[in-house]
């Protein structure tokens, strides 16, 4: 139903926290009620519009589905809650430094997930159906992509040491991670770091972080893009304005030398 590299892994962690929610279990039972019962619940919980908006994104796919084969009667009005243009969170490196040093107590594989999810900017679905001939010396090569299409980014030093210390494992250096074990444990760490409420603290921010990184160490933003493997430009612009604090740059390419008032 939903392909590998769009979101699968995404999907299954937002229907899991959904039915745990759902009071009765079985589609023909689903109602608008219970819709409106579910938004309720999100919100209580701390989840924003926006996390809203995908979670019934992925159950409104699934009970559409389930109404073609007949299981349910009339669909409930899924619409959209309204969403804000807020900041796109991201790590600073003391939160990253905690952050990961949590998640290393637990596992030293998930730590070093991290690690490469964070200075590569894949998505976690990328990241794990990564296999060992996709590593060509600091190469490595995506090929499975939301967009469809692969693409290779650079490793740095770190990132090389977190695959190599699985070599010789499995069918690459994080197959056979658990996602819900892993959203467990993110969920603990960052319980002990003191950001359990932070409902935008969630594993996707590690990407965040990567562009973040890279836009306001002055890459431009094309580059940023091509890394990112977006595929438009107006994608990666939301990242523009971290990089607006840096353009005094520009003004000696501006100046004219000798110029009088």
């Amino acid at each position: 139903m939903w392909e590998a590299g769009k979101h699968r892994n995404n999907v299954t962690g937002f229907l899991y926290d959904l039915y745990e929610m759902m009071p009765q279990k079985e589609f023909s039972a689903f109602s608008q009620e219970m819709l409106d019962d579910l938004v309720n619940g999100l919100r209580r919980r701390g989840n924003s519009n926006a996390t809203i908006n995908r979670k019934l994104s992925a159950l409104s796919k699934l009970l559409r589905k389930a109404s073609k084969m007949g299981d349910i009667g009339t669909l409930p009005d899924f619409s959209r809650q309204k969403e804000k243009a807020g900041r796109i969170r991201f790590l600073e490196v003391g939160e990253e430094d905690r952050l990961f040093g949590a998640l290393r107590e637990t596992s030293d594989l998930y730590y070093r997930l991290c690690i490469f999810l964070v200075d590569t900017g894949a998505r976690l679905g990328e990241a794990l159906g990564l296999r060992w001939n996709d590593l060509q010396g600091s190469m490595a090569t995506f090929w499975i992509t939301k967009s469809g299409r692969s693409r290779s980014v650079h490793l740095t030093t770190r990132a090389r040491e977190a695959v190599a210390a699985s070599k010789g494992k499995g069918l690459g250096p994080f197959e056979g991670i658990d996602q819900q074990q892993f959203r467990a444990a993110w969920k603990k760490a960052k319980a002990q770091i003191g950001l359990a409420h932070d409902d935008e603290l969630v594993p996707h921010v590690l990407r965040h972080t990567c562009a973040s990184r890279l836009v306001r160490g002055g890459i431009d933003i094309r580059r940023v893009q091509m890394w990112l493997g977006h595929q438009t430009l107006q994608m990666t612009m939301r990242y523009a304005h971290l990089a607006s604090q840096d353009l005094a740059v520009c003004l000696p390419v501006l100046e004219r030398k000798g110029a009088r008032g």
